[in-house]
């Protein structure tokens, strides 16, 4: 204990007599801990940063969903990793992994990008070769959305996804990893979206894919929250 407070009273004498014509680089070679902060070192006030809540249930950075893929006759296991949730953007992206879907590749991780539904995006899709009855017959899958059927695509309808217990959003898949260079799989897919409907009662998540060139509509995803892995957010000061 005694050593150190030497030590602390050694940097500083050093630092006091530190002349001020000293470089960048010789200013960051002293600078070794707080103590060495120069008093004409400008201040940074940080004070007002602070990372936005990017929590909604278990819609959260460092999340995990499992369950499976129904394709007809046919269950995958998937898993799905949340890797960040922008609220201020009602954006989420992360990976999604699924085993046994083609014998080539018999487990593929692709890396999507999701937009909540709310202020910043509507129900109507119109994109991805997703016209108005495809996104009324996806949508209407899900039985919460029964009240919304006839007016979620009036022009001064607006979905608020933080007063709802049913978060509502569009997954699409952008490539594989790590190999993000193939587009193409044979037998498999991910070149739709998904149709996505997240309980925050249940924690679960339900989904139905879309693919204009698929005659198998209505590939269903089921997945259910796997508790705690991370916090939810963190910040360094």
């Amino acid at each position: 204990m005694n050593k150190n407070d030497d030590k602390t009273e050694a940097i500083n004498a050093e630092l006091i007599s530190t002349p001020s014509s000293l470089t960048f680089s010789d200013r960051k070679q002293k600078n070794t801990s707080l103590l060495s902060r120069d008093e004409n070192d400008p201040w940074v006030d940080i004070s007002d940063k602070r990372l936005s809540s990017t929590r909604l249930g278990a819609l959260y950075d460092g999340s995990r969903f499992k369950g499976v893929q129904k394709c007809g006759i046919s269950k995958y296991n998937v898993i799905v990793d949340i890797q960040h949730v922008d609220m201020n953007e009602s954006k989420i992206s992360g990976y999604l992994n699924i085993e046994g879907l083609t014998n080539e590749c018999p487990e593929l991780t692709t890396f999507f990008v999701g937009e909540i539904i709310g202020p910043k995006y509507p129900f109507l899709t119109r994109k991805w070769q997703a016209q108005q009855y495809i996104d009324s017959l996806h949508w209407g899958k899900f039985p919460s959305f029964e009240p919304y059927i006839d007016t979620f695509n009036n022009d001064d309808f607006t979905y608020d996804p933080f007063e709802s217990d049913f978060i509502y959003m569009r997954w699409k898949e952008h490539f594989l990893v790590p190999d993000h260079c193939i587009n193409n799989i044979e037998g498999a897919s991910f070149a739709g979206f998904y149709y996505i409907c997240y309980q925050r009662s249940t924690n679960e998540i339900k989904g139905f894919y879309f693919y204009h060139n698929n005659p198998e509509w209505f590939q269903q995803l089921v997945l259910e929250h796997v508790e705690e892995r991370s916090f939810g957010s963190f910040e360094f000061r």
